[in-house]
């Protein structure tokens, strides 16, 4: 009796010692900004905890390093756009789709207070992410769309949203793109909105979830996980925008009201997809660009099932 006690004893003390230790993921994203929002809430609602995933994420300022720390292993994830995906996928490389976040364009055209109209873009300076990415992207067909040619615009690379919201603030650019909330912050600083991109573009698979499809196929228990983490996480922004609200808020250092107000626009734009489904009309459209503009050969066919992997995000949804 004395010595099952005893064993009882040791294996309840050595249980945590014995339990499996939690799978640690870093993930990679170009500025802290409304997109990774299904991250937020789930790392603030244990998500990831319950699938014994420690993830990080981390602000890597360029495409070129996310991509970099994707295929080296630095990162095991990246919410960003498709683009670095696409183009690898391309060149026969392991980069995969595995989620969709942002199905629309989340950006508005802000502009200093003396730029009233598109007209008045002739010429200025015109901050951007990179001269490559969607945002620049969606810049130049909303200035089209109002009879501007690329060659009026003077597009800058300078950095992410909360990077082009303080240099507007310093009047060292006249516009840029801002997601929400930052558009609201801008309006109530007295700066002008020209435009929602999702009049000019509504399809275009803006943000997605990215991986190296070698390291997936010998993780896929992990990849599984944090996938259904993040769809819990997009989930419980529908289900309880309040609460999100107050997470937004906290990690984006805004006030409450606006993040709430970004977070209903988003949900009533239809910007943010429910399940993380992607749009293949808007891959196709980022590919399409993407052809246009030399990344990806002119003669090579679409084929959404080359550049994502469908299985995670399925198993996640226990379709």
């Amino acid at each position: 009796m004395r010595r099952a006690l005893w064993l009882g004893a040791l294996v309840a003390l050595l249980a945590p010692s014995m339990a499996r230790a939690a799978d640690k993921v870093h993930v990679a994203t170009p500025s802290r900004v409304i997109f990774a929002i299904p991250f937020w809430v789930a790392e603030h609602k244990g998500y990831f905890k319950d699938e014994n995933i420690e993830a990080t994420l981390e602000v890597v300022p360029t495409g070129k390093e996310i991509t970099e720390r994707l295929k080296s292993g630095a990162s095991q994830f990246s919410i960003v756009g498709p683009d670095a995906s696409i183009i690898d996928a391309y060149q026969n490389g392991s980069l995969r789709i595995v989620a969709g976040i942002v199905r629309k364009p989340p950006l508005f055209l802000i502009a200093k207070p003396g730029i009233k109209t598109f007209a008045d873009l002739k010429g200025a300076n015109i901050g951007a992410l990179s001269l490559t990415e969607g945002s620049s992207k969606l810049l130049i067909k909303m200035a089209r769309a109002e009879g501007l040619t690329r060659e009026d615009l003077n597009i800058t690379a300078v950095g992410g949203a909360p990077a082009r919201h303080g240099l507007l603030k310093d009047g060292k650019i006249d516009a840029g793109m801002q997601p929400m909330p930052l558009n609201y912050e801008a309006e109530a600083l007295g700066f002008n909105n020209l435009g929602w991109a999702g009049k000019y573009e509504p399809d275009w698979q803006f943000t997605t979830v990215n991986t190296d499809g070698e390291w997936a196929r010998r993780n896929p228990k992990v990849v599984t996980g944090f996938v259904r983490a993040l769809l819990r996480g997009q989930e419980s922004i529908f289900a309880n925008p309040e609460e999100a609200a107050k997470i937004a808020a906290q990690v984006l250092k805004t006030p409450e009201p606006l993040a709430a107000r970004a977070i209903a626009e988003a949900v009533r734009l239809g910007i943010l997809d429910p399940r993380l489904n992607w749009s293949e009309q808007g891959l196709r459209k980022m590919f399409e660009n993407m052809q246009a503009d030399g990344a990806v050969p002119a003669d090579r066919k679409f084929e959404v099932v080359r550049v994502v992997d469908d299985s995670y995000l399925r198993a996640a949804q226990g379709l």
